[in-house]
């Protein structure tokens, strides 16, 4: 795969854009695929788009329905694409915990596609009430998507190193923007397969991985495994090999739960044990993505559940 790559002028069109949005004082929550089709069934005037409508409906517009500056910005940045004589971004931006992310535009059919929704919600809510380790000096997002953890984690301690890191080129480049965006001098994006590319140990690991089956395999989507949890089970198996003396691991992450069981939790246990650590868990969400029961891949299962497992190493 060629790695996908922003050029200078682009990114800075980009960012351009993304201040004077800031500045126009945007506000989008990003809704689940489902919500997203049934709101853009309803009957829509191009002529009389909002921001809202542009950026986070991905709607079709006309030039006149937003102002010269903006639609400068977005020629400038390549995001404007143009069809039966509208035009449509392709770049979506959410809000969330006062940062503006750009994401992938709608739908996400790409196989390398940047996906941001509810489940980063709960994720960087579930951030904001766990109690950090003592002291934190380096922390690594795996499959860090929009950058939306590392960015959270990087303004709650800046005096850590914070690595956004993931093995889709395109979501690296996306959370680089978003990072510099925000401006934030102590993160940064890289690739990296788990932790594979990385080096040394870490006080934080936090992931929000993929954690359905899904036939297309799409990076942001596909866990693999029984069921969705490979990718899960291999991050806390690469946390308890990577984790700093009094380090943890914060995963969020969504269980196919079948017979009334919950085997994610069985296998992480298992290994989290065994490595010495202690650790706790809670359902965030008993039923998301409820849709995936009527596939055949969720036959069995009685409910997908979101979770979230905390780790910790003792010092």
């Amino acid at each position: 795969m060629i790695p996908y790559h922003i050029p200078p002028a682009q990114q800075q069109a980009l960012l351009a854009l993304g201040a004077a949005l800031r500045a126009r004082q945007y506000q989008f929550s990003t809704v689940t695929p489902l919500t997203q089709a049934r709101v853009l069934a309803r009957p829509h005037a191009p002529q009389a788009a909002t921001l809202r409508d542009v950026f986070g409906w991905n709607r079709p517009f006309t030039a006149a329905a937003i102002d010269a500056e903006l639609l400068a910005c977005m020629r400038a940045a390549g995001v404007l694409e143009t069809s039966d004589g509208l035009l449509r971004s392709t770049l979506r931006m959410s809000t969330l915990a006062g940062e503006w992310l750009f994401h992938s535009a709608y739908p996400t059919s790409q196989a390398d596609a940047v996906f941001f929704g509810p489940d980063t919600c709960r994720f960087v809510r579930a951030m904001e009430q766990t109690a950090g380790p003592q002291p934190v000096q380096r922390i690594v997002d795996i499959g860090c998507g929009s950058g939306a953890a590392a960015i959270t984690l990087a303004r709650r301690f800046p005096h850590a190193e914070v690595i956004a890191a993931d093995i889709n080129e395109r979501a690296v480049a996306m959370a680089d923007l978003n990072i510099r965006l925000a401006g934030l001098p102590n993160a940064r994006s890289c690739y990296s397969n788990l932790l594979h590319h990385l080096d040394g140990k870490f006080d934080l690991i936090v992931a929000n991985p993929p954690y359905l089956l899904d036939p297309a395999e799409r990076a942001y989507r596909h866990g693999g495994g029984a069921l969705g949890a490979g990718l899960s089970l291999q991050i806390v198996q690469a946390a308890i090999a990577r984790l700093s003396a009094g380090g943890a691991l914060w995963l969020y992450t969504g269980v196919a739960m079948t017979g009334g069981e919950d085997p994610f939790l069985r296998q992480a246990a298992a290994l989290l044990d065994q490595a010495g650590l202690r650790w706790t868990y809670e359902e965030i969400d008993p039923d998301v993505f409820g849709e995936e029961l009527e596939t055949p891949a969720y036959a069995g299962a009685d409910r997908i559940a979101a979770v979230w497992l905390v780790a910790t190493r003792d010092i």
